[in-house]
């Protein structure tokens, strides 16, 4: 404690032991150093918006010049309380209703540097001023619950379309990667059935080859001739016993109950196309395929027989 007394004119007490001659020295003030706090009583103010706001605060204060405190003002809390309240509404009314609640910490500093510009000359130091309580008139009040309530709305809307939205993207990329594997997989899969049958054709295509060689060295041989137009009379044969299973139109011969004329003519055939010339060929082939049918009819009478009774 810092004590201040008047002794004529007016000295000043320092700490420790002083000595007061009676009658003539009295204390007059008596002045704490510890912070003090000081509750702002409620008031008014209206914001830049004309709402009207009731609001009140606390005040942290600390004396750090007694003698100013003592002379400098005749009541130093009751003046910064004061300047804390005419500050506090000056501040507010530069404020929007909605800025009054974003902005509480700046207003807080607003008003503790306009109390200590005022203050400095009393000897007192502003540390901090802290908003307690903002009382909303309850017109305002509902509207503000109202529009709290919309922009919930309106964010759950938002979040739900961006849901929708999400999950249409989602699918249509789901559907369009589907849609080019299942492509890749035709074209892998049509590229597999053309390399196969391009495969079966060339094994064919060798298979024939490979036959043709071998009858045409089966045909230079001797009676090659005989065992080709006995293999062309079965091939024919074979060929008419079919017709009537595969379609109901059916060509017939003018005696189909004569076997042995139509082996004959299947032999006539033979025989035609195994005299043209064929370009290439070996002339032991071109000599063997010139021979008369009718030389061979009498070693496949035995065959034809055969035929007949099948």
């Amino acid at each position: 404690m810092l004590a201040r007394a008047a002794r004529g004119t007016g000295a000043l007490l320092l700490r420790g032991l002083n000595i007061l001659i009676p009658v003539l020295d009295r204390i007059r003030y008596v002045q704490s150093l510890k912070e003090i706090v000081i509750n702002v009583p409620e008031q008014s103010a209206v914001t830049l918006d004309n709402v009207t706001l009731q609001i009140d605060g606390v005040l942290y204060l600390r004396i750090m010049d007694p003698y100013k405190a003592s002379y400098g003002v005749e009541d130093p809390e009751y003046a910064v309380t004061q300047l804390a309240q005419t500050t506090m509404r000056s501040e507010l009314g530069k404020l929007s209703l909605d800025k009054v609640f974003r902005e509480r910490e700046s207003l807080n500093a607003s008003i503790v540097d306009a109390i200590n510009q005022a203050a400095d000359c009393w000897g007192i130091r502003c540390l901090r001023y802290e908003i307690k309580d903002i009382h909303v008139p309850p017109r305002v009040k509902e509207s503000m619950q109202m529009q709290v309530e919309a922009e919930r709305r309106k964010r759950a809307t938002v979040l739900e379309s961006e849901g929708t939205r999400e999950s249409a993207i989602n699918v249509a990329e789901g559907k369009k990667q589907a849609q080019i594997l299942a492509s890749e997989a035709e074209k892998a899969e049509q590229i597999n059935q053309a390399a196969g049958e391009a495969s079966a054709v060339l094994a064919k295509a060798k298979a024939k080859a490979e036959a043709i060689r071998i009858l045409a060295a089966a045909l230079t041989q001797h009676n090659g001739d005989a065992a080709a137009s006995l293999t062309v009379a079965e091939q024919y044969v074979s060929a008419f016993s079919k017709l009537a299973k595969d379609s109901n139109t059916i060509l017939l011969p003018s005696n189909p109950g004569d076997v042995t004329s139509m082996v004959a003519q299947a032999m006539g055939v033979y025989g035609a196309l195994t005299k043209a010339p064929v370009p290439g060929a070996q002339d032991s082939v071109s000599s063997g395929s010139s021979r008369d049918v009718q030389g061979t009819d009498a070693s496949l009478d035995e065959e034809f027989d055969r035929v007949k009774l099948s």
